[in-house]
């Protein structure tokens, strides 16, 4: 466990220590105890989770994103957040290695989720947030965009000592409106190319920040703040990851503990996705979940953890789409 992974433990038995104090009713709580959840609380419109496979890239230590590619079939991309360099890493929904690149014209200052972004011309791009300040220290957050690269057989020996490049990422970078905010959670509209960051918080509901990029600009866009999400756990807003179905219908969030479908329904403005009400999905036996995604054709998520070889969950819609 990285020493950040350990902080943000830290952080969390410090606030239910403290909320135990305060509760009479409260004697003995641990992290374990704090995310055990009721299986009758689960959504009943997924299927059980099940474990179909090992992040087999070692290098691969703290999987703090995941995207499907809409443009290679079973293809998935990952990253390592903060103390890793500029490198993205395919591999198969099985966890099959299929490359490591460095994402050219970029830095991992504290990487923390990934999307995939299908233009109006057919191109796929990666857009990778660099959206993590456990401090609250940085002015600015910042979100790539790079043309996601193509896998094939020969691409699979690459590694991080022996890595691929990347075409140039483009930048664009952002401010909150009122004041710096952590958040570990990025999803991308698939109609607008909009970029929404959840931000990570232990005192309230997560804050949702939707934010026009303007790649390439020296321009700093300042996000409008167009919602919040209040989980059904405790913490409840901490808020690990994220994922957008590609008809732009439902928002799939997790924690480090369960999944949470936010369905915008009837509505056709998606920011009224943000006032729907989370339900439950289990997501698996996920150590330390801070990743998730849809798959391609929106049946099914996916989610991994952090930890050198982590289980990949997979989880069905018993309703496909």
């Amino acid at each position: 466990m990285s020493n950040k992974t350990i902080a943000k433990f830290g952080r969390l038995v410090i606030f239910v220590i403290t909320a135990c104090a305060f509760a009479s009713s409260c004697s003995r709580v641990s992290p374990e105890d704090h995310y055990r959840v009721d299986a009758a609380e689960f959504s009943a419109d997924y299927e059980k989770p099940v474990a179909v496979g090992r992040i087999e890239s070692g290098d691969v230590t703290e999987s703090s994103g995941l995207a499907a590619s809409l443009c290679q079939p079973n293809v998935f991309w990952t990253h390592n957040d903060s103390g890793d360099d500029a490198f993205v890493f395919a591999m198969t929904s099985t966890g099959k290695h299929l490359g490591a690149w460095r994402v050219t014209n970029a830095r991992n200052d504290d990487w923390e989720d990934i999307a995939e972004y299908k233009a109006a011309d057919g191109a796929c791009y990666l857009y990778i947030g660099d959206i993590g300040n456990n401090k609250l220290d940085r002015v600015e957050g910042e979100v790539y965009r790079v043309k996601e690269p193509l896998v094939s057989d020969t691409t699979a020996t690459s590694n991080k000592k022996n890595p691929l490049q990347t075409e140039a990422a483009e930048l664009t970078a952002f401010k909150y409106p009122d004041t710096p905010h952590n958040a570990e959670t990025m999803v991308v509209q698939p109609r607008s190319g909009d970029i929404y960051v959840l931000t990570k918080r232990l005192d309230g509901p997560s804050l949702v920040f939707k934010i026009k990029p303007q790649f390439g600009s020296t321009q700093v866009v300042i996000g409008e703040k167009v919602g919040e999400v209040s989980l059904p756990a405790v913490p409840n807003g901490l808020l690990t990851g994220g994922s957008v179905s590609q008809d732009g219908k439902i928002v799939f969030l997790c924690d480090y503990s369960a999944g949470y479908e936010l369905d915008l329904g009837a509505a056709t403005n998606f920011d009224d996705v943000w006032k729907r009400k989370p339900i439950r999905v289990d997501l698996g036996d996920r150590k330390h979940g801070e990743a998730v995604t849809f798959g391609a054709d929106g049946n099914e998520i996916f989610g991994t953890s952090e930890g050198k070889n982590a289980e990949i969950f997979e989880v069905k819609r018993k309703l496909r789409r």
